[in-house]
């Protein structure tokens, strides 16, 4: 099973859905997830936001933040999937920002990536990458990661709730 399916299995069973933030990505998450046959029962849609502008004005991070430290910043990942999350109205976001190369941009190094998810009662989760190999194993890799954040985050709630619901033991 891949982990976009695992993910999708994981939303499914809890009666939730997902909505994707995506920079440097540039769609690949939201390809990864609609690949998935049933993707539709949990996956609301995406926001493909490369420009910085866009991160600010479609999913509502911090003007000063994004100003003070550029797009490529774990605080900007943060906000970025909470800001998707209600936007498109989901109950858990997730999102990625980085450099992917060949360049570095706002001072980060290529390989420089963050991935964030966001849920309901307050969850949330950032990870810092320091990922090698050119744009396209860079990007791949942020896919894999953000999914694997959410599936880990998703698994971790769900034992929270099975305990509640099991008497704590």
């Amino acid at each position: 099973m891949t982990a976009a399916a695992r993910v999708l299995e994981l939303l499914v069973a809890r009666g939730e859905t997902l909505a994707v933030a995506e920079s440097l990505t540039g769609g690949l998450v939201a390809a990864e997830l609609t690949s998935v046959p049933g993707a539709s029962n949990s996956f609301r849609g995406s926001v493909t936001a490369y420009a910085t502008p866009l991160k600010r004005d479609l999913l509502g991070v911090d003007g000063v933040l994004l100003a003070e430290r550029g797009a490529v910043d774990p605080e900007v990942a943060r906000q970025m999937a909470a800001g998707v999350r209600r936007v498109l109205g989901a109950d858990w976001g997730m999102a990625t920002t980085g450099v992917a190369g060949p360049e570095p941009q706002d001072g980060k190094p290529v390989g420089t990536v963050y991935v964030a998810v966001a849920g309901p009662d307050g969850a949330e989760n950032v990870s810092a990458l320091r990922l090698n190999g050119g744009r396209a194993d860079i990007r791949r890799e942020s896919v894999r990661s953000v999914l694997a954040l959410l599936s880990a985050e998703l698994g971790k709630n769900a034992s929270a709730q099975d305990t509640e619901q099991n008497g704590g033991n």
